[in-house]
């Protein structure tokens, strides 16, 4: 039998490593008998230099993976508003401290906190739940629909050290 090493900390902060400019930020819920308010996005939090210009909503289906996507000239801050996903990340900038890393964040409605993905970080969002996933992302800059920001890989891609459960379907 073997000691199993600790995920967090004593204030349930998660002990994994994440790509370089990785950040959160917190997203209360506040619950009365009515229902709930979840404040999403406050310029005044100055959690991102950069201001909201864009926002839109994702939705992703069960056991459903949307990614590989990698943006050169924007960065993404996703918010789960309903059901759990995972984000995997692979670190492929030259020039970060991090290349090379590995990383997977689990995001929910339970847990709310946006998260911010720099460019140059490839990722993927995983619903691995049996429930429809909804996510807010309000990117730095506006699609193009013209010119879009957006790189992609298959998710069976040999250029990212992850390989997905068996059953995970998705591009």
């Amino acid at each position: 039998m073997q000691n199993s090493p600790s995920s967090v900390d004593a204030n349930g902060q998660s002990l994994a490593q994440l790509p370089e400019g990785v950040t959160f930020r917190n997203a209360t819920t506040h619950f009365d008998e009515r229902g709930s308010v979840c404040e999403l996005y406050d310029e005044r939090w100055t959690w991102h230099s950069e201001p909201l210009v864009f926002s839109y909503i994702m939705t992703l289906r069960p056991r459903r993976v949307k990614g590989w996507g990698l943006h050169m000239h924007h960065e993404d801050r996703y918010i789960v508003l309903k059901g759990e996903m995972i984000t995997v990340m692979y670190d492929a900038r030259a020039d970060s401290q991090t290349k090379g890393l590995v990383a997977q964040v689990h995001l929910s409605e339970w847990n709310r906190r946006l998260m911010n993905i720099p460019s140059g970080v490839w990722h993927a969002s995983w619903n691995p739940g049996e429930t429809e996933v909804m996510v807010n992302n309000f990117p730095t800059r506006p699609y193009f629909h013209e010119n879009p920001d957006k790189y992609t890989l298959p998710i069976d891609s040999d250029q990212i050290p992850f390989k997905f459960p068996p059953g995970v379907h998705g591009w």
